[in-house]
């Protein structure tokens, strides 16, 4: 331990901002002539070793778990180096370290805490929308922009009817698993003026010449073993997002400490190509075992 160590638990932002930095830096120059040797790999598990004492505290613990998981087997692949790029920027941008991570984790919890009696109710809503425009700093970051269009259009009407009840309690009830600091299953984003479950519900999957991506860590598979299981139902596995995927899933063990309770870069990717016209289905990890099984099935039953 240098004579720093004992300290390091004290700083704040400057010290952050300067290890994500040295780290996007890191990142960059290895991966600038797109081939990638063991001492390169070393220097970022130099990187991890230095950091280790704040390893456990926000915002490490986000970035932690991607850095580690991308130079386990001693090989950085391209997406890996483009998912540490994209949570490193977005780390240190500005809507992220002053006051909104701060602000994003109030509204988890206070959206939470309204659904906590399973009971919403006008006045509820009301003050929850003085809130939101007492915090419009916050627009753009997820659910803000969904929040806030939910309530407004509940409250057009003044009254809560057991529809848009429903609706609300389908939302809100997702971040009371926050409290239990449990990851939120199926979050929900916004799509043409409506609010939609991130991932599909019951979905038809069809595996044969299929194109399907992983994302997030899944609670059954390894990256091989998912990729050797599609490929045995007749379809493709690939490791990074674009127009030709059909299916991405979304891995079951998400990370509870992320402040927006997001997904990462290939499900803002795939919100995007989905707002753009894509047919592209984002399923949950759940959901996506069923289909398997069912594929398994009926191919048994059909031997």
């Amino acid at each position: 331990m240098s004579g720093h160590d004992a300290y390091r638990k004290f700083t704040g932002k400057a010290e952050f901002e300067k290890a994500v930095n040295s780290l996007l830096g890191l990142v960059e120059g290895i991966a600038i002539d797109g081939k990638i040797n063991d001492r390169e790999v070393d220097l970022l598990q130099a990187w991890l070793d230095d950091h280790r004492i704040n390893s456990g505290r926000h915002p490490f613990n986000e970035l932690f778990p991607v850095v580690e998981k991308a130079v386990a087997d001693g090989v950085l692949t391209e997406d890996e180096c483009a998912n540490i790029l994209w949570l490193c920027k977005r780390l240190t941008s500005s809507e992220y370290f002053n006051a909104a991570t701060a602000d994003m984790q109030r509204l988890h919890a206070l959206i939470a805490g309204i659904a906590a009696d399973e009971e919403i109710s006008v006045d509820e809503l009301i003050g929850l929308s003085v809130w939101l425009q007492e915090h419009e700093h916050l627009k753009k970051c997820w659910p803000y922009d969904e929040i806030e269009s939910l309530v407004t259009s509940v409250l057009a009407d003044k009254k809560v009817d057991p529809d848009e009840h429903k609706m609300l309690m389908s939302f809100f009830g997702e971040f009371v698993s926050i409290l239990d600091n449990k990851t939120i299953v199926n979050p929900a984003f916004l799509e043409d003026s409506n609010i939609v479950g991130l991932c599909a519900v019951r979905p038809d999957i069809a595996f044969a010449d299929a194109v399907f991506c992983l994302t997030g860590k899944s609670s059954e598979y390894t990256c091989d073993e998912f990729k050797e299981l599609i490929t045995s139902l007749g379809g493709k596995a690939v490791s990074g997002i674009s127009k030709k995927v059909n299916y991405l899933v979304v891995g079951a063990d998400g990370n509870p400490c992320s402040a927006y309770a997001c997904y990462g870069r290939k499900i803002e990717k795939a919100v995007e190509l989905r707002r753009a016209g894509h047919q592209l289905v984002i399923v949950h990890e759940s959901a996506f075992h069923d289909a398997v099984l069912d594929q398994q099935s009926t191919e048994f039953a059909r031997s």
